[in-house]
């Protein structure tokens, strides 16, 4: 069936082996729970979806799903139905950390067509220019829907239908844009209202504004085929076919083998600590956030302000390439203290749309950085994305929470941790603290930091590139832990709480 994980007994028990926490079981079959239920994601709507969802009864699955695929609604900017992504799933009854892999895969099993060249464009963020390509060429295998399927085949509760439904509702009524993801929509215009976009993101010959209404006319029939064929029409039914053609008629090379044979992938889980804590995420992505953290010193919580910036600065520098795919987040926790928290990414659109359906291929195959040697048609690309888990010393859970950001995800997300776990900050304001960002011996700052801490910077060889305002480049953080839900405000996000 498309989406089973390949290899399925033997891989999860290898992948779920580095995840196991000595001792959880007992502890919470004790009633001991750290993290609130609750739900944190890149726009209100979407949280809402997922609280709804664990109102009525449905598991931290159940809820991440479903706003998941509000997220692909209300969040068109930075995600959709045909783009990748991963899901880290904490299990409180047993301990176990699972992550799974459904990012995009490359496409060339079918040996019919090669696909043309891709259509160059240059996007800004802030003053930092980032090359990227959409087009039919761009578009990759989708893993969102078999992604879906399966993280509510292993730890969902409700119907499948009933999981997507919100979705839909949202679908026929649309939402509000933020603010802040109008201003991604400007960055991205190029791509986002390339085409058929046009329709979508333009109205009175202008730019989508804060506060309007974002609509994608036939996306609710979409969805509600996904609904009532399940995710196996994505790859193998009438919305297969329609990828194909559609990819294909602008130069992509994306085929009928290509989606038949797509597979979600247990990932390997590492962990490592930090001050009192362990945190559990996949070991695979290209930031290196695990082995980030555990090369963190001892006495980071000790060291002052301006030696504890140069001191993350140093640490976050020198990791990867600057890339821009655009992504969100989805974070929740249920009321047995299960956590699942899913990062998805569309990269930032092809320009190919879905005739009478609403839905925009992705663009994964454009940012060249993702693209490593020793890539062959089937595997799945590579990835910054890494939702995470916090877990204290007696392996109950303290914190959840995953990023957007790209190549940003890694700053974003080690600054909340350390926010939380060496200073005790909720969520909340944890999320919303000034982060750094270095790329080469440039480290681009927020506002808020103080002169010493600038100056500190400076005196240990780096140049500081200081930002105006607080800004989406600076990743997308969604948490919920001990004392409440966070979104990250620089996107418009929400946390809310059951």
């Amino acid at each position: 069936m498309t989406g089973d994980v390949a290899g399925n007994a033997a891989g999860n028990a290898a992948g779920n082996a580095a995840g196991n926490v000595a001792g959880n079981a007992a502890g919470n079959a004790a009633g001991h729970r750290a993290a609130v239920a609750g739900v944190a994601a890149g726009h209100p709507a979407t949280a809402r979806v997922g609280l709804s969802v664990l109102a009525a009864g449905g598991s931290a699955a159940d809820a991440a799903v479903a706003a998941v695929l509000a997220s692909c609604v209300a969040e068109s900017v930075f995600t959709g139905i045909t783009g990748g992504g991963f899901a880290t799933y904490y299990d409180a009854a047993t301990g176990e950390v699972t992550v799974l892999d459904f990012c995009c895969a490359i496409p060339g099993l079918d040996a019919d067509v090669t696909g043309t060249s891709m259509m160059p464009i240059d996007v800004m963020f802030g003053t930092v220019p980032v090359e990227y390509s959409i087009g039919g060429a761009s578009v990759a295998v989708p893993g969102v829907p078999a992604g879906c399927g399966e993280v509510h085949r292993r730890w969902g509760r409700l119907p499948w239908h009933e999981v997507v439904a919100p979705a839909i509702d949202l679908a026929r009524d649309g939402v509000a844009l933020p603010v802040q993801q109008a201003r991604t929509l400007a960055n991205l215009a190029q791509a986002l209202a390339y085409g058929a976009g046009s329709a979508i993101y333009v109205r009175d010959g202008r730019l989508l504004a804060g506060g309007d209404l974002l609509f994608h006319p036939g996306l609710d029939e979409a969805l509600t085929i996904l609904a009532s064929e399940g995710p196996s029409t994505f790859y193998t039914g009438h919305v297969a076919d329609l990828m194909v053609r559609a990819a294909r008629e602008d130069g992509g090379s994306l085929g009928p083998r290509d989606l038949a044979g797509y597979r979600v992938l247990p990932s390997p889980v590492g962990h490592a600590g930090l001050h009192g804590h362990r945190v559990f995420a996949r070991r695979d992505d290209l930031g290196e956030i695990v082995a980030t953290i555990d090369g963190l010193p001892d006495d980071l919580a000790a060291l002052g302000p301006a030696d504890r910036t140069v001191t993350l600065a140093r640490a976050l520098a020198g990791y990867g390439p600057q890339t821009i795919g655009n992504t969100t987040n989805v974070t929740v926790v249920d009321a047995r203290a299960n956590a699942c928290v899913v990062t998805t990414t569309l990269g930032i659109g092809s320009g190919v749309w879905l005739p009478g359906l609403g839905v925009h291929l992705n663009s994964m195959l454009g940012e060249g950085e993702l693209i490593t040697p020793g890539l062959a048609p089937g595997a799945h690309m590579v990835s910054n994305m890494c939702p995470l888990v916090v877990l204290d010393a007696d392996g109950h859970l303290t914190l959840a929470a995953g990023s957007a950001g790209a190549s940003r995800i890694r700053s974003a997300l080690v600054q909340t941790l350390v926010n939380v776990l060496l200073d005790g900050d909720d969520p909340d304001t944890a999320v919303g603290r000034p982060r750094l960002h270095p790329v080469g011996p440039v480290v681009h700052v927020e506002p808020g930091h103080s002169e010493e801490q600038l100056s500190a910077l400076a005196s240990a060889g780096f140049q500081v590139s200081g930002w105006a305002d607080r800004d989406h480049y600076f990743g997308g953080v969604t948490a919920v832990g001990e004392s409440g839900a966070a979104g990250d405000p620089r996107r418009g996000g929400a946390g809310v709480t059951l």
